[in-house]
């Protein structure tokens, strides 16, 4: 579990984290939105131990980030999976060697541990033959999959994802999206996702914090939303066609 208690961060002149206060919870999808510039990717470099808050705590399982030491930090760090936009691949290395990477550099297992490790992970992601390929030579749903298996090769408690179905198509995006809410589910993960994308807001949005010029606007499950008066939510949401949809078919089965 993720507490976030009261968080502020500026950039000099620039207020971008006005206040927030949530909770994030182990086992859940917990998906940030909000429109370019509301905050969002500040707030999970602040999760990440990235950037420091001038105000206000992050707690992670009991664990308040300001009063760890340098060690201990490192430590928490090691704990935390991410998933990168672009993936984040290296070009020059193989599927297999991009996941090997974490344990290579942060434990002390040995060859066949590693390789045990990173072929587990890749049959979990559904990708049993492609330990010999490189990225140019796999599919943009692929490399989703690879960056998934290296951000949880190293057994993470907290699972960062930013933009995971960027470029992809929505029926791979769809796939990815369970991909994620399943390794959430299954290993007890705290998972938060930052999104555009409203197809994942629908099907995996078990909590679901709103964010407008760094506040935290409104928070609810994919559900609520679609219950929501609130303008700001209702305006971003519902730009959509699908979503737009989606509420009225809502609004008449109410009535």
């Amino acid at each position: 579990m993720i507490e976030v208690e009261n968080v502020h961060k500026s950039f000099g002149d620039t207020h971008v984290l006005k206040g927030i206060s949530t909770t994030f919870e182990d086992g859940k999808t917990n998906l940030v939105i909000g429109q370019s510039g509301s905050g969002k990717t500040v707030f999970l470099k602040c999760l990440l131990g990235l950037f420091e808050p001038e105000e206000g705590q992050i707690c992670y399982n009991g664990q308040f980030y300001s009063e760890l030491s340098n060690s201990e930090r490192r430590d928490l760090r090691q704990e935390m999976g991410m998933v990168f936009q672009g993936s984040a691949l290296f070009d020059s290395m193989t599927v297999e060697g991009n996941v090997m990477f974490p344990l290579d550099m942060f434990t002390k297992q040995s060859k066949a541990e590693m390789q045990d490790r990173v072929d587990f992970v890749l049959e979990r992601v559904n990708l049993i033959d492609a330990h010999k390929k490189f990225p140019s030579e796999i599919s943009g749903g692929m490399k989703k999959r690879v960056a998934i298996a290296r951000a949880i090769v190293m057994n993470p408690k907290y699972l960062f994802c930013d933009e995971p179905n960027s470029g992809l198509d929505p029926k791979t995006a769809i796939l990815i999206d369970n991909l994620i809410q399943e390794i959430t589910k299954e290993y007890n993960i705290t998972t938060i996702i930052n999104t555009h994308d409203m197809n994942s807001v629908m099907e995996i949005g078990e909590k679901i914090i709103f964010l407008k010029d760094g506040f935290k606007e409104w928070e609810g499950t994919n559900k609520e939303i679609f219950k929501t008066d609130n303008e700001a939510v209702t305006n971003f949401v519902y730009s959509s066609e699908l979503f737009k949809k989606v509420r009225q078919m809502y609004i008449e089965e109410r009535n």
